[in-house]
């Protein structure tokens, strides 16, 4: 009953193997090759080692961003670019030599936190990824919901709600529309809007994070605008499926004051006379993607995939 999880991020892969109650067993990561037939050898040889280490053989889920059309089966919307519009579950299912499970980073994390992690026993849950890019991925009744399309909980690419007129049309997104979350409630998003309102001045979020705990005006003012939109982007999520709990990850996870401020930045825009709900850091931290990969396969099924 060993799963292995397979986190495949922009420059590094990592796999782990849990054992049925979540411990981990192994644990080993390498570069991130940049090359497509090169990474499919990677994830083979790295998954190799952590049975050669657990001494046995596990079931194989893996995380990354971008996902799987349903329609045409190829990977789309990758920042590592060299997976889109090739077959990645199919050509690594057929180097591995058995079936691969494969879903996004973010939907990973939600699946992680919500099995055994920050928001466990939460009915709807709504995972964030707050880091280079902005990432969602939701979880109802322990359930991943992937969608018709494969594209739900991607919010990040919803337009920033309720703009004012200095946000709209807002900045061009990578995606070819403007505006999008992932250009204001991001990492990036972060930091451009701070050297924005400071004549182009660049320096890292931590670093606009820091600033504002010293008090000082601009980096004050970039971190209430930061919670602002975050809140109004909780809003919309709210006013959707009303989780009662959402789950944030990435590098912004780390700013306890973001947690603080979350609830009134929210409260003002959900339709309803009250409003509460869980806001959290995400428990297991930059262990979620790889945990919640492993988890793309349940105790029932790895039973029966070991028993094959």
């Amino acid at each position: 009953m060993i799963r292995i999880g397979v986190d495949f991020g922009g420059t590094k892969i990592e796999a782990a193997a849990l054992d049925p109650d979540g411990r981990f067993l192994a644990r080993l990561r390498v570069p991130n090759p940049g090359e497509y037939d090169q990474a499919l050898v990677t994830v083979r040889d790295l998954i190799a080692r952590v049975e050669a280490e657990i001494g046995g053989a596990g079931t194989v889920g893996i995380g990354l961003p971008g996902s799987i059309s349903p329609r045409t089966g190829l990977m789309r919307n990758a920042n590592s670019t060299y997976l889109n519009g090739r077959t990645f579950r199919e050509d690594l299912s057929v180097v591995m030599g058995r079936e691969v499970r494969v879903a996004n980073d973010a939907n990973c994390l939600a699946l992680s936190e919500a099995v055994d992690g920050a928001v466990a026993g939460a009915k709807v849950a709504f995972a964030i990824i707050v880091g280079t890019g902005c990432g969602g991925g939701l979880v109802v009744n322990g359930q991943l919901v992937e969608g018709a399309n494969g594209i739900g909980g991607e919010w990040g690419h919803m337009p920033l709600p309720w703009p004012s007129v200095a946000e709209n049309p807002g900045p061009k997104c990578w995606c070819g529309q403007h505006g999008c979350l992932e250009t204001w409630v991001s990492g990036t998003g972060f930091q451009r809007d701070y050297a924005a309102s400071e004549g182009g001045r660049q320096i890292t979020g931590e670093a606009i994070v820091q600033a504002a705990r010293r008090g000082e005006p601009a980096a004050k003012a970039a971190f209430e605008r930061l919670v602002g939109r975050l809140g109004r982007a909780i809003a919309v999520v709210c006013n959707l499926v009303d989780p009662d709990a959402f789950v944030i990850g990435g590098g912004l996870s780390n700013v306890p004051e973001l947690f603080e401020r979350l609830p009134g930045a929210v409260r003002p825009y959900v339709f309803s006379d009250t409003w509460e709900a869980k806001i959290v850091p995400a428990q297991w931290g930059d262990s979620s993607g790889v945990r919640g990969a492993a988890r793309l396969w349940s105790s029932e099924e790895t039973v029966l995939a070991h028993s094959a």
